[in-house]
């Protein structure tokens, strides 16, 4: 029994350490401060091997805050959304974060009235890995949307619900 464990450990750890290519954005319209924020999480690991590549080889996202700052630069140069498929939503960056096996990037907007769509582009890491799959969760109005880009789909968009209460 404790040889089947350990062999199952010595198969499963390579996994962890290999890159996922996924990510995942949350939208999430805040009635509190009237803003609509963007949260942006990638694995840690992949951040790694991605700073590498597009900053170089000296590039340390774990121990530099600035390249900590490139790749957040990075991730807001290719996120964008606009509520009508034509009229961008100007965000602002907000900050960054390291939290266990993750990289956070936070962006902000505010909501314009009459939003009924959401259409986004989000090529962050998909111009290094054609396999990288990002997903937009959109929240806090009506039900949870959800948009993916994957493989050549450059563009998703979401209709909206009316908002809870």
């Amino acid at each position: 029994m404790l040889v089947t464990a350990v062999m199952a450990g010595v198969l499963i750890a390579p996994a962890f350490a290999h890159q996922q290519k996924a990510a995942i954005t949350k939208v999430l319209f805040n009635p509190r401060t009237g803003n609509i924020e963007v949260m942006h999480r990638f694995y840690l690991h992949d951040a790694e091997h991605a700073v590498r590549q597009i900053f170089g080889q000296k590039a340390d996202i774990l121990a530099s805050r600035e390249t900590q700052s490139l790749f957040a630069d990075y991730v807001g140069e290719r996120f964008a959304m606009t509520d009508d498929g034509v009229s961008p939503l100007p965000l602002s960056p907000v900050g960054f974060e390291i939290e266990r096996q993750f990289f956070w990037v936070y962006q902000e907007t505010p909501v314009r009235d009459g939003i009924s769509e959401l259409t986004f582009r989000h090529d962050a890491l998909r111009d290094l890995w054609p396999q990288q799959i990002n997903t937009i969760n959109v929240e806090g109005f009506g039900d949870i949307k959800t948009a993916t880009l994957v493989g050549s789909v450059e563009v998703a968009s979401v209709t909206l619900d009316a908002p809870r209460d």
